[in-house]
């Protein structure tokens, strides 16, 4: 996991920016120039550790260890998906980075394995699955088919997988068309940079009927709109549709500017991405800043609709130790995400109610808002998944990655499932030299038992 990072003050624009939040720049090639973006009423400060409802895990996955006796996997994010004919069958995929994807079973059981590309030379990084979402019903030659939508962030692109429950040695199949373009980067050498492919979203358009994903840029403010088209060969391909750079600094209510701290040359990158697939409306996560809302086709003005607790504190970055040392905190934050937020993911129920769901990163907790955007996403409160009886999962912290499924699934899951990644998973497993091995996994919480304990 990456260290937490706050914020420092600047008073000039950092990167290429679209003109944004009254901070103007030359526009990028193939950018969509935005205007500038609007924010709800100010938010004030609230006490850092409010009691929250707690539930409990019922199973988790085997651990990952990103070490080269684990195979470099590092679990990050998971997608549910739903067998129509057999729900208690369906399946939970979920990226392990270099460790390629992992197909779990609905009692956290492995069945399916699929490693990432290999590096395409000596010098350059392998395939590195980040983000994970899914499409129903793409029309490919042999009829509609569910897939699985992955962000290489190791090769710049994204990679297909036709989901198929009854096929011998696991549901997934590669059709990545293998002419897919770079996303993000000119050629080899840029892509070496690791400015690439990172969060992931995919949407299908109830009025066209086209499908589409939306992929953010690692350590910059991009986000890009990709139209997701098959080929006669059966396999799946995209183009961009257009691209935006959200805002990398901000002007505070005092009149000064203000910019997250990172690295040098870093900007504050978006990961936890989700389409409201009933209004097609996007909530992208910029880690250190907070949540925008914005249409899913890239058009229009995006809204922040919450901030960070960080949002604001100015900060000075430590080349020795590469962190940021925070300075007095001004109170321009908001009250319920503390940095970085990430996993976001769309509750929906039948009558148009539900929730949008945030991992608050920096206190372990997650975060519930009103889907509906007429009444501003209003905060609906949140939960936190802690430890159970002795030799059941452990809690979970540092989550990056989160999925929810309002619908039943069998026996074990009759009221639906949330997944999500635990960044911290214990006991620790000792690396054979006097420390720990790096330890994730996903964990299962019934979403039965959450709905009870949050009242939702």
């Amino acid at each position: 996991m990456k260290p937490l990072r706050v914020a420092q003050w600047t008073g000039a624009t950092t990167g290429a920016l679209a003109v944004v939040l009254g901070l103007s720049s030359p526009a990028a090639p193939a950018t969509t120039r935005q205007e500038t973006p609007r924010q709800e009423a100010p938010l004030h400060q609230a006490p850092r550790h409010q009691a929250l409802p707690a539930v409990t895990a019922v199973a988790e996955t085997p651990a990952l260890h990103d070490d080269e006796a684990g195979g470099n996997a590092d679990a990050d994010d998971p997608a549910i998906w739903r067998n129509p004919a057999d729900p208690a069958r369906s399946l939970v995929v979920a990226t392990a980075k270099e460790g390629g994807l992992r197909v779990y079973d609905l009692r956290a059981r492995q069945v399916q394995s699929v490693a990432a590309p290999a590096a395409p030379g000596p010098d350059h990084a392998p395939g590195r699955f980040n983000n994970v979402d899914l499409l129903q019903g793409l029309r490919l030659p042999a009829g509609r088919s569910d897939i699985a939508v992955v962000s290489d962030r190791g090769n710049d692109r994204l990679r297909f997988y036709r989901i198929d429950p009854s096929r011998p040695g696991g549901p997934l199949t590669d059709v990545t068309d293998p002419a897919a373009a770079r996303i993000f980067s000119a050629d080899q050498a840029e892509t070496d940079e690791q400015r690439t492919a990172y969060g992931l979203a995919t949407w299908s358009d109830r009025a066209t009927g086209r499908s589409y994903a939306l992929v953010s840029r690692r350590s910059t403010t991009a986000v890009a709109l990709l139209e997701i088209k098959t080929t006669a060969a059966g396999t799946v391909r995209y183009d961009l549709v257009r691209r935006i750079e959200l805002p990398s600094a901000f002007t505070m209510p005092d009149g000064g500017r203000w910019t997250p701290c990172g690295e040098p040359g870093e900007l504050p990158q978006v990961e936890g991405m989700v389409v409201d697939p009933d209004d097609g409306t996007l909530y992208a996560g910029q880690e250190d800043v907070g949540i925008w809302r914005m249409r899913a086709d890239l058009t229009g003005t995006p809204v922040l609709i919450d901030r960070v607790r960080e949002y604001g504190v100015p900060a000075t970055y430590d080349e020795t130790t590469e962190e940021c040392t925070p300075g007095r905190d001004p109170g321009f934050g908001g009250e319920h995400l503390s940095a970085d937020v990430e996993g976001l993911t769309i509750y929906r129920e039948d009558d148009g109610d539900g929730y949008l769901m945030a991992s608050s990163q920096g206190d372990d907790t997650f975060v519930l808002y009103d889907r509906e955007t007429d009444e501003g996403n209003e905060h609906e409160g949140g939960f936190r998944i802690t430890d159970g009886r002795p030799g059941a999962p452990d809690g979970v912290q540092e989550c990056d990655g989160a999925a929810v499924l309002n619908a039943p699934l069998g026996p074990l899951f009759p009221r639906g499932l949330l997944v999500v990644q635990d960044g911290r998973n214990t006991p620790a497993v000792p690396d054979g030299e006097g420390g720990e091995r790096d330890d994730t996994d996903f964990k299962f919480v019934d979403l039965g038992a959450l709905e009870d304990a949050a009242d939702l």
